[in-house]
């Protein structure tokens, strides 16, 4: 599970809320969880603090994990 997916779970709120509450739509929130897409730094710092997290925390270390994990197979 990504680590925006977890964060918003935690926050018991669904997709389409945090999409409106960035003024963003729903497709492409689910496209950000999902990594499909790559927020702007913009929209990235927007989420990080509806979060209260941070850039890094939310974006970069599941890439850095997700790096990990193909070098342990």
């Amino acid at each position: 599970m990504s680590q925006l997916k977890q964060l918003r779970k935690m926050e018991k709120i669904t997709q389409e809320e945090v999409a409106e509450i960035l003024g963003i739509n729903k497709n492409y929130y689910s496209m950000l969880e999902t990594g499909v897409r790559t927020p702007s730094f913009k929209l990235a710092k927007k989420i990080a603090d509806l979060f209260n997290s941070s850039v890094d925390e939310i974006f970069f270390n599941e890439l850095n994990n997700e790096t990990l994990r193909r070098h342990d197979t």
